[in-house]
């Protein structure tokens, strides 16, 4: 069976697209227990995000409940509104006097104007849409890969072949697993990819401007706080940079979630263990996030649009 990042226990995955008559956008939303730890860390010149100050390690919150994955640029962030609704009406949230507040932090890739009309991009129905597909997901249940969710619109390469969804997990001998999810819409290409494939220069002259973005969900099942998950979120940035040539531009909003649902204990019996086991779930965080994104672009299939063909780049 294929490795995903609902490997982990307790993640679910839903995913939210339309294609056609003007669209080819989505949203992804990642649905975890209650109670699991998060934190973020931006590293693109160019991030669309939404809450992602209430992941740092000092901030009174240490826990979320969704993370938004959406096309439509800064448009698009609206969708995080739905999918908080969405967990209101569970009691999912930080409970205040009167209610409960939920966490959702949210990324957007820009997509717009990929399917013909600049206007076409997710609101807030689709992210409480994509959060009850979540839900509804069964345990362990596969994931959607290639164009759909937040990665309908994706492209690679300055515009010269189809981006999307990918996924990945690793599991470690001492029962952690690290999952991986991926929404690949970057200005760069794969390493590795055949020399008669284009590189990055070259452009689908039917693309709007290159402007690009790799998100990045990062889950794992072990006990981690706040710092400890900020520190994954760092590590696995790692992941772009060998499986893309190049990450972390000016022109990429390129950002890393990282999600610790505490089901697994690590090795603490001395600082060395400590500092080894948090070095080796890191590792395999990095490595999740490169299978992951290879994944999402060999899932990549070629579409058409009335803003022109996005071929697919194939496997990697």
């Amino acid at each position: 069976m294929t490795s995903k990042i609902t490997d982990v226990p307790g993640i679910r995955v839903g995913h939210v697209q339309r294609i056609g008559d003007g669209w080819l956008s989505g949203v992804t939303v990642v649905l975890p227990p209650p109670g699991t730890v998060a934190s973020v860390d931006v590293r693109g010149g160019g991030p669309g995000t939404h809450e992602t100050d209430a992941l740092d390690p000092t901030t009174l919150v240490p826990t979320v409940d969704a993370v938004v994955l959406t096309g439509g640029s800064a448009f698009g962030l609206v969708t995080a509104h739905g999918a908080q609704r969405w967990c209101e009406e569970q009691g999912r949230g930080f409970a205040v006097p009167g209610g409960v507040v939920p966490i959702v932090p949210a990324a957007a890739i820009f997509d717009l104007g990929r399917g013909g009309d600049f206007a076409a991009r997710p609101d807030e129905a689709m992210g409480y849409e994509a959060a009850a597909a979540a839900a509804a997901a069964s345990e362990h249940a596969d994931v959607g890969r290639g164009n759909i969710g937040a990665g309908t619109g994706a492209v690679i390469g300055r515009g010269a072949f189809k981006g999307g969804v990918g996924t990945s997990s690793i599991t470690l001998d001492n029962g952690v697993v690290v999952g991986a999810l991926a929404v690949v819409n970057a200005l760069g290409m794969p390493f590795g990819g055949s020399p008669q494939r284009e590189e990055p220069g070259s452009t689908n002259p039917a693309a709007p401007p290159a402007l690009n973005t790799t998100l990045v969900v990062v889950a794992t099942n072990a006990v981690l706080d706040p710092a400890e998950c900020k520190r994954t979120a760092s590590a696995a940035h790692a992941g772009l940079a060998r499986a893309l040539n190049p990450s972390h531009t000016l022109a990429d909003g390129d950002t890393v979630f990282a999600l610790a649902t505490g089901a697994v204990g690590l090795d603490r019996s001395s600082e060395q263990a400590r500092q080894v086991s948090l070095i080796t779930l890191q590792s395999a965080a990095a490595d999740a996030v490169r299978l992951a994104v290879l994944d999402g672009v060999a899932s990549a299939e070629s579409i058409t649009t009335a803003a022109g063909t996005f071929p697919s780049y194939g496997a990697v």
